[in-house]
């Protein structure tokens, strides 16, 4: 079984005429957690959703467990083992928080059903208490939990977090940043993209940085965290 689940390679994608990501590779390997940092409008997003299928890239390719998927349909990669927690959110407002749990449950790649509904609930307490109410009910800070939540229920192999925190109270902030390390000790992979770099690099193991939506900057969080002055740099941090 092969240690990298996902493989980027040479990947150039457009917006129309707009050319967004330029030659980037990347790669998450089993257990990894990866931040994915940059200023607004550096290509983050695109980068996650080349690799959910969303976005066509024009050239490179992307692999999931070995497998190219670029002209995979996004149902056929995530069936792979990837769950998207997107940018947004995405929950079913006219569903309950149960049965937005309940549609996305299934097993996971090697049949392992290691998060049910009851480990979802225990780790997000705060749902439990919320069960019968809609999704467009619930506060920004528990609908996160809920989308976080309901990717969990599909057993995935890596857990893909767009803008984490975005928008949330610092109390809620702190519980999405605890929930993130529960699920890095779980063994899932995830790739996280926040602005708040110093949370993120508590938690991850590498982070990749990205500039007019080429790679300037790879290596371990403890770098980032001992030399500031990167993060200055390419960030104005």
């Amino acid at each position: 079984m092969s240690d990298t689940l996902i493989q980027v390679k040479d990947l150039n994608s457009y917006y129309g005429a707009s050319h967004i990501l330029r030659n980037v590779s990347f790669e998450v390997k089993r257990g990894e957690t990866i931040g994915l940092m940059g200023r607004n409008g550096m290509g983050k997003s695109t980068l996650l959703k080349s690799i959910m299928g969303i976005v066509t890239p024009k050239s490179g390719d992307v692999y999931v467990k070995g497998i190219r998927t670029n002209d995979l349909a996004i149902f056929e990669v995530a069936q792979l083992g990837i769950a998207y927690v997107p940018e947004g959110r995405g929950i079913f407002g006219n569903l309950s928080v149960l049965e937005n749990l309940q549609m996305a449950a299934r097993p996971g790649t090697q049949g392992q059903r290691d998060w049910t509904c009851d480990r979802v609930l225990e780790t997000f307490p705060r749902l439990k208490e919320r069960l019968g109410h809609g999704g467009q009910q619930l506060s920004g800070g528990e609908q996160q939990m809920l989308t976080i939540g309901r990717a969990l229920m599909t057993n995935p192999d890596v857990l893909i977090l767009d803008e984490a925190t975005e928008g949330l109270a610092p109390l809620i902030a702190r519980e999405i940043w605890r929930i993130c390390s529960v699920i890095k000790d779980t063994g899932i992979s995830s790739i996280i993209v926040d602005k708040n770099w110093k949370h993120v690099t508590k938690i991850t193991d590498r982070n990749v940085i990205l500039v007019k939506g080429e790679v300037v900057f790879e290596g371990a969080s403890e770098t980032l965290q001992t030399q500031p002055e990167i993060m200055s740099q390419y960030l104005g941090v």
